[in-house]
């Protein structure tokens, strides 16, 4: 019966939340601006429905100015609402094409400016890839990206699809890893104990001098200290 009052407020949030972030976003249309503003709106209240602590320590993401590649592993649906406590300013997401479909959610996704990639289209998705690095240089503008590529709520990484660093190394700029503890099995929709979950921030990986030949070392590199951070805050995190 919880589970089901749960959801019923969620989706209730999620769609008062849609009309809202239209109407803003037709007020100031793709404002790269516009995905912070609706990250927070979406999750602050639906952690609380949700019971989940979210422990922020973000330092290093947000001392980094606009104008880098930030990269998150990627659990479940829900990371919209954890996640949505961190998006910094000036920041978009790369997303498949296939979201504007969504009611509401896909209208203020492109609202925000985010970039929709046609993954079945190689030619529109190269086209897509050379105008973030064209935001990156030049808009003073981040790219969020989850470059596992699907949603992975196991305990290792999967390896990283090479878009992201890709387009970091084009751009010459940092990218930003971000690690969130695996809160997605632990999830308990239906119950009353609250949850915690942790998001970690780490050390800005300088890409200049590199070429796209160092591209997968700079890949495995990241995934490597994502994977340590993660593996450190599980151990942080009281055993249920």
């Amino acid at each position: 019966m919880l589970f089901l009052v749960r959801m019923l407020l969620l989706g209730l949030h999620c769609f008062v939340v849609g009309v809202l972030g239209v109407l803003i976003g037709l007020c100031r249309p793709f404002n790269p601006d516009n995905s912070r503003i609706f990250a927070r709106l979406y999750g602050l209240p639906a952690t609380w429905l949700m019971r989940l602590e979210v422990k922020a320590e973000v330092g290093p993401l947000f001392d980094q100015p606009p104008g880098c590649v930030i990269v998150a592993n990627h659990q479940s649906n829900h990371d919209l609402f954890v996640l949505g406590h961190v998006v910094p300013p000036r920041t978009v997401c790369v997303g498949k094409k296939s979201l504007k479909w969504i009611p509401l959610f896909g209208q203020l996704f492109w609202l925000g400016g985010n970039v929709l990639v046609d993954r079945g289209n190689s030619y529109q998705a190269r086209r897509a890839m050379q105008t973030t690095t064209r935001t990156l240089r030049e808009d003073d503008t981040s790219i969020w990206v989850f470059p596992e590529g699907t949603r992975n709520p196991n305990e290792q990484l999967v390896p990283f699809k090479k878009g992201a660093f890709h387009m970091a190394v084009e751009a010459g700029v940092p990218i930003v890893p971000v690690c969130v503890s695996r809160y997605a099995k632990r999830l308990s929709l239906g119950g009353w104990r609250r949850g915690k979950v942790i998001i970690r921030s780490l050390p800005p990986i300088a890409t200049s001098g590199l070429t796209q030949q160092d591209v997968p070392a700079l890949a495995e590199q990241c995934r490597a200290q994502m994977q340590r951070c993660i593996d450190l805050m599980e151990a942080e995190l009281p055993r249920t």
